[in-house]
Order: structure tokens, then C-alpha cells, then sequence
């Protein structure tokens, strides 16, 4: 298989623009006459499927959530980036390109980068137009603010709220078209499968999760914005139902998974407290722009914040990396956080956490500013944890995120499975190893609102469509061995709950894959996963059936998958001898402890495609080229 990224050729500026006018289009009459199926109604989903069904396409779209209103995109708080410049502090569209870049470890595709730059500002004027509250400066231009990765104010936020805001938006855009009848919405409804028909995507295979029934949904074209994987770490600060299933049920009919060993550290998450957390709760990268970050000087010292002199204190960001100070990039912060901690010098219980300090913004703004700026934010840290962080520091800690790897895609968010367009963080086109904080929310918005309506009209006028119908023989084909799986669970009646294995599994893949890994440590982990998955299909304990709510039951097909993705990601980790981004080899880091890139071996996209159950996969490599920007050693000092 040869992977073909399909980036147009001529200037870098000029690729989307030159995309946009070669492309072929689809007549508005003719557009009534496609199909198209969106899984997942998060800001990716919400905005894509509006879109689409607002140019005419018939739109169904799938969430396993009562609403699409509790899609997860409401956990980004911070905010959004955009090339704007309202600050007037040297940002353009190349600035936002280069940091992206830079802050991914020179491991993303360039003209797919540049192209997000580039639509960056539009999503801003899409998103007022829609209402969305952004805060704004007293004379009435929409406020920024600084986030980790950039040295000017790109931020667009409302208080620490933004991606709820900005999901309220992409819903009323979406509620509109379900009200004029153009999307059909499913909720509570589960992708289980995906169904091909002679090689291009056709539809899906769900489950009512409430009354257990599985049905066939037939389409032109099924687009996945499904978020990513970070709960195969089981602890992680997504959302409980966030999974990857829908992704790897994709790779197991022939689409290639990029980089799934590209996993993000947040460094300001609240500490764990117990064996009792079944997730972690983060708090906004934001808080960095007035919170210092600190230690003790002296290890093991045991005395309350208050009582630590200045010049005992630590700021350990703002010592290492003078020019970004606490706004260093999220990868980066997290390993210096980590080696404070196991350096004997991390604060309260078990001494896993350092402190996130706004004594001096209060002095320098005011109480009343700060709660303007980040109110909610402080409430909720203080019904976590029972602290007032007016008036001591917070206590943060790194914690699984975001994920950067994600089913393969080229230029048009199109897998290499023609038909099958993934955009949001369940691709991996856009943030390289490491994503800077409120990329996320612009990547999401960028695809659904202003990449793939144009790219899914190119597919749709430059391939002849056969219309598909769900009582085919392929759908019916994959609906009986849905169904044999979903048996198969209820079936084994061991002695081991589902959640027990989820968390043998996470603790397991935070150890040997977490914020550091080492070839002796993932060699152990892929040793010990296949042991751990056939224990599961012998001794797991489904309780309840197949024909009602069943929850149970859903975590079951999760957690199945999870134990075979976590060996991939293992793999892609164990191939990569080299330091990137939030891939951090022990063995692989300068003489300051940084990560240490292999440009010369490395410098590729890991894409890999499966060749059977329990049988190796089969790696492809996608070369990086850089035309526009020169590798060089990443620094943020």
C-alpha cells in the first residue's frame, strides 16, 4: 500500500486556495442526492453534519450521548486559537503555522498545518455570527489571552467555558437543520461496525443503546468524528463513554491507523486521590497565564505553601524555559512536573502534585479579575477538593489528554478506505507529537465547518456513486457478526468485572507508556497485554442481556478493544527509537533532558494497517517532507 497524502502542489500559501479551484464541485440540485453519515456530534460532528445538510446533502447523524450537547468538546475550556491578531503582537497566519508545527515536533504534515492557520480566522467570525459569548476587551474587539506553546495573545475564550459555549453554537447550527428536516439525529445509538461494499465506505452498523436493537444505516460516504482514545489509559481526563471503537472498528476493515503511540500529557490536571477515581478532572491550561508553577527547593518539605518562603520556591518553568516560562508547551511541562515530583521535591498527598500559585496576579489585578477571568474554574477545583485557590495554590499534576494519532487521513480528511473522511481528534493530520493547548477546538471547527464540505463534494463529483441499500448482503453480513460479539460477551460469565480488567490495563499502559517509556518497559507491556486479552475473553463477567440498556455491556465492546489497541500503541512506540513531542524514550534525550528527535530515520508518519486478529500488523511509513521550515532541535529557553 502506498500512501498518498494528495497535498497540492505550488506554494504553500497558495495549496488551499488552489485546492478550493481545481476541485470538482457538486450542482446544489444534485447534492439532494447524496447520503452521508456522521458519527459523532461533538464540535467536529455538530459543525460538519450543519454544514453539509445546510448545502443540501441528506445528513444522519450518531451519538451515543442523550444529546449532542454532552459531547465532550464542552470539557475544552480554555479556548480557541485563530490567526487574528487583534493584539497587534506580531501573530499572522505563518506564526500560528510555524508554533503549531514546532510545538508538534516537526512530526505533522505541512500543508495541512498551514491550511488550519489559514481558515483559523473564519471560525472566529463563524462563531459570533452563531452568538457564541466570547469575552471582550472594554472597547468592544473580542479579548485573547496567552496559551502554553506561543509568545502572543492567539486565545479566543469565554471565561473557562469555551468549549461548551462553542458547542452550543455548533448545536443551534445543527438543531436548525434536524428542524428543517434535513439531518435525522440518533442518539443513544452506538457505531459497532463499519460496512464497505466493493472497497468504499457505506455505512454503519449501530446499536440502540437503549433497547439493544442492531440495525444497518446505508450512506455515500460515512464521516467518524468520534474524539480520541485516551481512556485505554483508564484514568485520563476524558469524558467516561469517550473510547476507540469506532476508529479501531474502521482499522479492522482496512483503514490504517497513524501514530497511536502520539499521546498527550496535560501538566495542570487534579492530582488522583484515591483508588476510588474512575476519571480525573483537568483544569484549564488557561490558569497558566496567571498561575506560577512551584515546588519546594528542599525535598520532602512537608510545610503548607504559605509557610515557604520565596526563596525556597522552585519556579521551575520559568528557570528552565525563560522565554515561555509557565506557558512552556504541554509536553514539556508535564516532564519537567513529573521530575520534580520524583525528585522528592512534589507537594501533597504522595507528594504527586506541584503547585499552581495566583497569589501575585491577585496582587497585580485584583481578586475580582480573576474570578472575571477563570471563576468557574476555581469553583470547581474547590468542590473537588475542598480548597479555597484564592487563597492557597492549586495542586496539579499531569494527566492523559488529548491524542495526536488517529486513523490515517490525506488532504481531504479521506482515509485510504475511499468514502471514510475523519476529522476532529479522531484523525491524526494535524497537531504532529505534541498539540498545543486550544488547537483542539480549532482543528475541530476547521474540519467540520470549512475543510470537508469542500472535500466531500470533490469525492462525491470524481467517483461514480452506486447507491447502497442496508438489507444488502454486506450489511447483513456485518450485522450477524455484530450480533455473535455481543453474545459472545454475555456468554463467558467469568468472575472478573468489566471495569477491573480496564484498570489492570490502564495502570499497566501509564507504567511502561506513559509520560516516559523505554524499550525494556514496552517489551514487558507487550508481553503482558495478549495474557491480560485472553484472561478477559475467559474469565470477564457481563451481567445483564442484549435487548435493553446495558451499560455494562457497551463497556464491554470498549474494553475488548481497548486490550487490542493498546498492543498497537505499544508497537508504534516500540518501532519509534527517538524522543518527539509527548513520545518520550528514556533513551533517546539530550544532555538537559530533553526530547531528542531522529530526523535522518524517523521523519515519518507510522501508519499501520491490520493483517488479521493476533497476527503482527503491517507498518507503512508516510515520509515528512518540509519544503516551507527546517527541522531543527526544539527550545523553548
Amino acid at each position: 500500500m502506498k500512501l498518498d497524502a494528495k497535498i497540492p502542489s505550488g506554494p504553500l500559501e497558495r495549496k488551499w486556495e488552489r485546492y478550493q479551484l481545481e476541485m470538482k464541485l457538486v450542482n446544489p440540485a444534485n447534492k439532494r442526492k447524496f447520503d452521508v453519515i456522521v458519527v459523532g456530534s461533538g464540535l467536529a460532528g455538530a459543525s460538519a453534519a450543519a454544514s453539509l445538510a445546510e448545502l443540501g446533502y441528506k445528513v444522519k447523524c450518531f451519538c451515543f450521548q442523550d444529546s449532542p450537547r454532552r459531547a465532550h468538546s464542552i470539557a475544552a475550556q480554555g479556548g480557541i486559537n485563530a490567526a487574528k491578531n487583534y493584539q497587534n503582537d506580531g501573530d499572522s497566519v505563518y506564526r500560528l503555522f510555524y508554533d503549531t508545527i514546532k510545538g508538534g515536533d516537526f512530526r505533522a504534515r505541512e500543508g495541512n498545518v498551514y491550511r488550519l492557520a489559514q481558515v483559523s480566522a473564519g471560525i472566529i467570525d463563524q462563531c459570533v455570527a452563531q452568538g457564541v459569548p466570547f469575552a471582550r476587551e472594554y472597547g468592544g474587539l473580542l479579548a485573547n489571552r496567552s496559551f502554553g506553546g506561543a509568545q502572543v495573545s492567539r486565545t479566543f475564550y469565554a471565561r473557562g467555558q469555551t468549549g461548551q459555549q462553542l458547542l452550543l453554537g455548533a448545536y443551534q447550527a445543527l438543531s436548525r437543520q434536524i428542524g428543517l428536516g434535513n439531518v435525522k439525529m440518533f442518539p443513544r445509538t452506538e457505531m459497532l461496525d463499519l460496512v464497505l461494499i466493493d472497497g468504499h465506505a457505506k455505512g454503519i452498523v449501530v446499536r440502540d443503546l437503549v433497547t439493544g436493537e442492531i440495525s444497518s444505516h446505508a450512506g455515500d460516504a460515512v464521516v467518524l468524528a468520534t474524539g480520541g482514545y485516551g481512556n485505554v489509559f483508564y484514568l485520563s481526563t476524558n469524558a467516561r463513554g469517550c473510547n476507540v471503537t469506532a476508529t479501531y472498528r474502521a482499522f479492522k476493515r482496512g483503514a490504517v491507523f497513524a501514530n497511536p503511540c502520539y499521546t498527550q500529557i496535560h501538566p495542570t490536571c487534579i492530582p488522583v486521590s484515591g483508588d476510588h477515581q474512575s476519571k480525573l478532572t483537568l483544569m484549564s491550561e488557561s490558569l497558566r497565564n496567571d498561575g506560577r508553577v512551584w515546588v519546594p527547593k528542599k525535598r520532602d518539605d512537608k510545610r503548607p505553601s504559605q509557610e515557604i518562603p520565596e526563596t525556597e520556591r522552585d519556579y521551575y518553568l520559568e528557570r528552565k524555559y525563560p522565554s515561555y516560562g509557565n506557558l512552556a508547551p504541554r509536553d514539556i511541562s508535564s516532564r519537567a512536573a513529573k521530575e520534580a515530583c520524583d525528585d522528592g521535591r512534589g507537594v501533597g498527598p504522595g507528594g504527586l502534585g506541584v503547585y499552581l500559585d495566583f497569589a501575585d496576579a491577585i496582587k497585580r489585578v485584583s481578586e475580582p479579575v480573576i474570578r472575571e477571568r477563570y471563576g468557574n474554574l476555581f469553583d470547581m477545583y474547590e468542590k473537588i477538593t475542598g480548597e479555597n485557590a484564592y487563597q492557597t495554590p492549586m495542586r496539579i499534576y499531569p494527566a492523559v489528554h488529548y491524542t495526536m494519532g488517529g486513523l490515517w487521513v490525506d488532504y481531504n480528511l479521506m482515509s485510504n478506505v475511499p468514502g471514510l473522511f475523519v476529522i476532529g481528534e479522531a484523525n491524526f493530520s494535524d497537531h504532529g507529537a505534541n498539540r498545543l493547548g486550544a488547537s483542539a477546538l480549532m482543528q475541530g471547527l476547521a474540519d467540520g465547518y470549512f475543510i470537508l464540505p469542500y472535500t466531500i463534494s470533490n469525492y462525491f463529483a470524481s467517483n461514480k456513486q452506486t447507491k447502497a441499500k442496508a438489507d444488502q448482503t454486506e450489511f447483513k453480513k456485518v450485522e450477524a457478526e455484530v450480533s455473535v460479539r455481543t453474545n459472545k460477551f454475555l456468554a463467558i460469565e467469568g468472575k472478573r468485572t468489566v471495569t477491573s480488567f480496564h484498570r489492570e490495563l490502564g495502570k499497566l499502559l501509564w507504567d511502561k507508556c506513559g509520560m516516559a517509556r523505554d524499550e525494556a518497559g514496552l517489551k514487558e507491556a507487550l508481553q503482558k497485554i495478549p495474557a491480560l486479552r485472553e484472561e478477559f475473553w475467559r474469565n470477564v463477567k457481563v451481567t445483564g442481556g442484549s435487548g435493553s440498556l446495558n451499560q455494562d455491556l457497551e463497556q464491554a465492546g470498549r474494553v475488548a478493544d481497548y486490550l487490542e489497541f493498546a498492543e498497537l500503541l505499544c508497537l508504534d512506540a516500540l518501532i519509534r527509537r527517538e524522543s518527539c513531542g509527548g513520545h518520550f524514550r528514556t533513551e533517546f534525550q539530550t544532555e538537559e533532558g530533553e526530547a531528542l528527535r531522529d530526523d535522518a530515520n524517523f521523519s515519518f508518519v507510522s501508519a499501520w494497517e491490520f493483517q488479521g486478529t493476533d497476527q503482527p500488523p503491517m507498518l507503512h511509513k508516510e515520509p515528512l517532507v518540509y519544503e516551507e521550515l527546517k527541522m531543527s532541535q526544539r527550545s523553548y529557553k
